[in-house]
């Protein structure tokens, strides 16, 4: 069952520029939603918009069968969010960062939640240092701390990772994956599309305010996603005989690496090597690769009118 859902969203903002424009989406129940897109695509705008810090111009928004416009209360004891901004007060510990927003959200005092959502983070040993001596990637962490003060059942993460050594980073992503085995919905803004390919149960591209694809992450690597085979011959060949033109091969620029472009469906690679020997090239080594979701993000980004829109899969 959907925990979040959007329809027809849009963010028209007063110098006619249109952030977002007709978004439909719906996130499931304890499922991981990676939302991805390139720098001023809508993400972050979306995100605010869900959370209550950026007003929409149209559509509704619909959070656990609470309307976000008419009972935004309601709606806001059920989202933690974590923004891509450093909002802390530098003077406040640590434990009182964590304390205080509880106590703004008008839940009980609950020391023993804040320690446990302390020792997740590794930051258990930190709560009596003040937020101006933390690290980066600590101050990052306390924001996810902040955010599950109140117990969300769905959790906003845009750019979590951002500044955050890889120690950290990975640190985080065990923590997030936790989440979710817990039962929060967890919904992602990231530019380290491995945390994407990673984490992620489905992905979403955003492009130019609009939703271009919602799809299962296998689904969708299996669909755009291709392999790359790399024969290392044992002689350099001048040109690829003709008998192998219908493979759409590639000669490396010192002859001596023939490449093969497939997609995870075709299976003739047997009839391409049985061409060559035929052909009597004869190869040493071979190597094959398989797209990662960065290359499939890349591919999908630069088609801008190539694509079909393609929503809630």
């Amino acid at each position: 069952m959907p925990i979040l859902e959007i329809k027809d969203l849009e963010k028209k903002y007063t110098n006619s520029v249109q952030a977002l424009k007709n978004v439909t989406l719906n996130i499931n129940k304890g499922e991981l939603f990676a939302l991805l897109g390139p720098n001023g695509a809508g993400k972050t705008t979306l995100i605010g918009i869900v959370c209550g810090t950026v007003r929409k111009t149209g559509g509704t928004i619909m959070v656990d069968g609470h309307d976000a416009e008419s009972n935004w209360r309601a709606v806001r004891q059920l989202i933690g969010y974590v923004p891509q901004e450093l909002t802390l007060n530098p003077f406040d510990t640590v434990w009182d960062t964590l304390f205080y927003q509880r106590g703004f959200y008008g839940r009980p005092r609950n020391d023993a939640l804040l320690e446990k959502i302390l020792k997740d983070l590794s930051l258990w040993d930190k709560r009596r240092s003040m937020i101006r001596e933390l690290s980066g990637g600590m101050k990052r962490r306390v924001l996810i701390g902040k955010a599950l003060t109140n117990e969300p059942r769905i959790l906003f993460l845009d750019e979590p990772s951002a500044g955050v050594d890889v120690e950290l980073r990975k640190g985080m992503w065990d923590f997030v994956g936790k989440l979710k085995t817990e039962g929060v919905t967890v919904v992602l803004t990231t530019h380290y599309l491995e945390e994407a390919e990673l984490l992620a149960d489905r992905i979403g591209i955003i492009r130019e305010g609009e939703l271009a694809f919602v799809e299962e992450k296998q689904a969708l690597l299996h669909r755009f996603g291709e392999k790359t085979l790399t024969l290392f011959l044992e002689k350099p060949i001048d040109t690829i005989p003709p008998s192998l033109k219908g493979f759409d091969l590639i000669l490396s620029e010192n002859k001596k690496n023939l490449i093969y472009h497939y997609s995870k469906g075709q299976t003739n690679v047997t009839d391409l090597l049985k061409n060559l020997h035929s052909e009597r090239i004869f190869y040493q080594n071979m190597e094959t690769a398989t797209s990662s979701l960065e290359d499939i993000f890349l591919q999908l980004i630069e088609k801008k009118g190539e694509t079909q829109k393609i929503t809630n899969l």
